[in-house]
């Protein structure tokens, strides 16, 4: 980021534009009492040189990933990521024109969803994709609440959740649904695979859906269609959380009988950032295919008949909606599905094979240790 301040002469245009005379007079809203009233301990202004040398002491008291080893995950994953990435996504044409939330988005911006949302189809077995939600975990709950939505006329209110299930994940959906008439029933897990008994037990007719991992949050690799069995016969739907990376060498969900797939998509060329923005993955049936929240990219031709590509439903967005939107949509996921889809479009499916099965030596490796 550029070292630029703000004069003087800047402060007083930026007020006069908006109609105040200080800054001060931005935070009559915020109570006194609550407001840090002594001075805060900055140091003095410095020159940008002498800036840069101070920011470069304080980040080499920090250990980087450069510098270690890392055996956290969760979601998130210290996965090499291709020069290439960085090069194409911040490309001007890309990253100032990013917002996609107008019909006339640019041609570049909406064959890039396009192509994002293809290939997530590919992968999962589904049949539509969106472009995008802000993590796994809202992912989820929002694939939660299109099942259950499709299931209000029956008066379904229930969502069967295995321990197996990203923790984080769990506490998410519990939170959103502190307010709203739906509960969540958890299965045990003894050494992390869901107790077949008690899964059984746990599905009745006010069950809306269940939710499977696979691979699940320790690692283990289920046979998920006797699970499925029971949902569907006790006539829910099934949400499948998934790693993306894992499919080149897993079966797809579509072919164990999931409804919905979510996935975290920092795996696929995103950076950890800190914990993030990262990019959420929701693809599903037909069936929910106007209950999807985020912006669905569709292929078409022009009036002279050539290859043009629209948006073609983003039914929940707030600018459709408006008060009414169910929509938990951020519009900087549009450049994370961007760099997704490079990844995705440099590994190919012989390199998301081998990626998948490196990742799978290292996890058995690390458990023998």
């Amino acid at each position: 980021m550029a070292y630029l301040f703000n004069t003087d002469e800047d402060i007083r245009d930026m007020l006069a534009a908006i109609g105040e005379s200080s800054i001060e007079a931005l935070f009559q809203s915020i109570p006194e009492s609550i407001r840090c009233s002594q001075p805060l301990n900055i140091p003095p202004g410095m020159s940008e040189i002498e800036l840069q040398r101070r920011m470069q002491e304080i980040a080499r008291s920090n250990t980087g990933l450069q510098d270690s080893v890392c055996f956290l995950g969760g979601g998130a994953y210290d996965h090499f990521i291709p020069a290439t990435v960085d090069h194409l996504a911040l490309r001007g044409e890309f990253y100032t024109s990013y917002t996609p939330y107008q019909p006339e988005v640019s041609q570049g911006n909406l064959q890039a969803m396009f192509e994002y949302e293809t290939m997530i189809c590919q992968l999962t077995g589904m049949d539509v994709s969106n472009a995008s939600l802000y993590d796994g975990a809202t992912a989820m709950v929002e694939a939660v609440l299109l099942c259950l939505a499709a299931q209000s006329s029956a008066g379904r209110s229930v969502v069967v959740v295995p321990e197996n299930i990203h923790p984080e994940y769990r506490q998410v959906l519990e939170t959103y649904f502190q307010f709203m008439d739906y509960s969540v029933r958890s299965v045990p897990c003894p050494d992390g695979r869901v107790d077949r008994a008690a899964w059984e037990a746990a599905l009745d007719d006010s069950v809306g859906c269940a939710v499977l991992a696979q691979p699940n949050f320790f690692g283990v690799v289920e046979d998920m269609h006797e699970l499925t069995e029971s949902v569907r016969r006790a006539g829910a739907h099934v949400v499948a959380v998934v790693d993306l990376i894992s499919l080149g060498i897993l079966q797809r969900p579509a072919d164990w009988g999931a409804d919905v797939v979510v996935a975290e998509g920092q795996p696929l060329g995103n950076p950890l950032q800190f914990g993030g923005p990262y990019l959420g993955i929701l693809a599903c049936r037909n069936t929910f295919l106007r209950r999807v929240p985020g912006r669905i990219a569709g292929q078409t031709v022009d009036s002279q008949g050539q290859r043009c590509w629209v948006l073609t439903l983003q039914t929940r967005e707030q600018h459709i909606r408006r008060e009414k939107a169910t929509s938990n949509i951020c519009t900087n996921q549009g450049l994370l599905a961007l760099r997704a889809t490079i990844y995705l479009s440099l590994l190919g499916p012989q390199g998301l094979r081998e990626t998948a099965l490196h990742c799978a030596w290292k996890t058995q490796y690390l458990a023998e240790q």
